[in-house]
């Protein structure tokens, strides 16, 4: 009997991360295409039957990125150069594909030397709006590996609603179940893999669900619900997943390019008919891997443009919005903090926003504000979400950011849980828009001792609308009170971009502090 095996590579969520480093600092960063290219490479070497395919959300994340739309658009997407130079068979569109808008998308799709999939995402015609649902790649004695592209359907409760004029976005477990069955019944492949830009909404193990059932994440239901897959590729989550689900194995590669996904497939031969025999999938990471030299010099030209960009001034600041002491910045208004919220409120049209500072080397804004400062100090690739809560929410979520202090014989320290077993203080808030004040001599969860909205006390009963960045609007750092709450908008932009050109607009920013709120004990 014959036997082939089969290796099929899946990257996904690179969000323009090539060169193996933290743009904020330049520091050595495990992450990147170009060390994922070293392991493409090495494992095309290792078997000529190898497939690639990059998942989604591609083309938009970095500096890199940002840079080349603002200024490079004449010349040849980076990220699509290099995927060219790899020799991917295919691309899925992702979410975030859309984000600098349909002209920079058609341009990356048109520069390709691959099909770009996606079956879900539907023309004024009715039909997959850049033309390819799925592809056939025939591999060594016969064997056909069908790709099926889907996304997850959930796109227009973040787009930019002119980024995506025209287009209809099918449930995307309906629109896999019906080109699954229609592949299967008109193509007859050996391999039927379905790469989907979506994740999982529930356990893999138990199938109890692990978020709100909205439909933005359906990979559970496509491996139990749908008959005739062979691998299913995922992402969108930016988990670091493999294993089987149902018996299908399936994918997703964590993201940034820190790992790429591997589905070793082995098919017998009986008779005229191949046969899966054995299916294994993993994730490779790339902490130990060195970065393909001939794929960063490929784009080369690109980073050293977006250094130098880096590094000049896109704007300065009237007054003081640096940091130098972030406990006292934690328990006092300040600048940079406020500025932060203003942006939130400006771009999301809401009158309450609340942020945080991430860590505790967070420097703030010099006077000439650089790029690199911008991303130096929002450190996190957050977008915005308003959600509707409750006056009652809106108090617990106080109280939670109150806990975050401690009196030690009458001096105000941090409390460990927001420090062990590792730094929390990303999940301590600050507000703009409300005006409160925490006394931490009452206990923990009794220390809101003012809280009013325009000049009014906060009714438990009120509803109010509230910016804030997508983690913290899903309940990350504890934040129940956020989770399942009513989504009026998304904006799917990363805050350091959100922030970049409010500053570029503008030119000149200027530090104030309000006062809004205070901490006494």
């Amino acid at each position: 009997m014959k036997s082939i095996t089969i290796t099929i590579l899946e990257t996904s969520d690179i969000h323009g991360n090539i060169f193996p480093i933290n743009y904020g600092s330049n520091d050595k960063a495990e992450l990147g295409l170009g060390k994922i290219a070293t392991v493409i490479k090495q494992e095309r070497r290792r078997n000529r039957n190898t497939i690639v395919i990059d998942n989604g959300d591609l083309i938009q994340g970095t500096p890199l990125t940002y840079h080349y739309v603002r200024s490079n658009s004449h010349k040849p997407n980076p990220m699509i150069a290099l995927l060219n130079d790899l020799h991917y068979d295919a691309a899925v569109v992702g979410n975030h594909e859309f984000n600098y808008g349909m002209d920079v998308l058609q341009k990356a799709i048109n520069e390709s030397n691959f099909p770009w999939l996606s079956a879900n995402i539907l023309n004024e015609k009715g039909e997959p709006f850049i033309g390819k649902p799925y592809l056939l790649i025939e591999l060594e004695d016969g064997v056909k590996a069908a790709i099926l592209g889907v996304t997850t359907h959930y796109i227009p409760n973040w787009e930019n609603p002119e980024h995506i004029k025209g287009l209809t976005f099918d449930d995307a477990l309906e629109s896999t179940k019906k080109w699954v069955e229609k592949i299967r019944t008109e193509e007859n492949p050996d391999i039927m893999i379905v790469s989907y830009h979506g994740g999982f909404e529930a356990d893999l193990e138990t199938g109890e669900p692990t978020e709100k059932l909205t439909g933005e994440n359906q990979g559970y239901r496509i491996c139990t619900e749908i008959e005739g897959i062979d691998l299913l590729l995922t992402g969108h989550q930016h988990r670091s997943l493999s294993g089987k689900v149902n018996g299908v194995p399936i994918v997703q590669p964590s993201f940034n390019g820190q790992a790429i996904g591997k589905a070793t497939i082995t098919l017998m031969r009986n008779e005229d008919m191949w046969t899966i025999t054995e299916s294994k999938p993993e994730l490779i990471f790339v902490n130990e891997i060195e970065a393909d030299e001939a794929s960063l010099q490929l784009v080369k030209e690109y980073e050293y443009e977006t250094q130098e960009w880096l590094d000049k001034p896109i704007g300065q600041v009237i007054g003081n919005m640096t940091i130098d002491d972030p406990l006292k910045a934690r328990l006092k208004d300040n600048a940079l903090v406020e500025f932060i919220n203003k942006v939130q409120m400006e771009v999301a049209k809401v009158s309450i926003s609340n942020t945080a500072l991430f860590n505790n080397v967070t420097k703030g804004f010099p006077s000439n504000i650089t790029m690199r400062d911008v991303v130096s100090n929002y450190i996190y690739p957050n977008t915005l979400t308003v959600i509707r809560i409750s006056g009652k929410d809106l108090k617990e979520a106080l109280e939670r950011s109150a806990s975050y202090f401690i009196l030690e014989n009458g001096e105000v320290t941090v409390n460990p849980s927001f420090t062990t077993p590792k730094p929390q203080h990303y999940n301590y808030d600050m507000w703009e828009g409300i005006d409160y004040i925490f006394d931490l001599t009452k206990p923990i969860g009794e220390r809101v001792v003012r809280l009013s909205f325009k000049g009014n006390p906060v009714r438990p009963d009120g509803e109010y609308d509230v910016v804030m960045n997508n983690y913290r609007a899903g309940g990350g750092g504890e934040y129940v009170m956020f989770k399942d709450k009513p989504i009026i908008k998304d904006i799917p932009l990363d805050m350091s971009e959100l922030i970049a050109n409010y500053i570029l607009e503008r030119g000149t920013i200027e530090a104030t502090v309000n006062n809004n709120w205070k901490v006494i004990w």
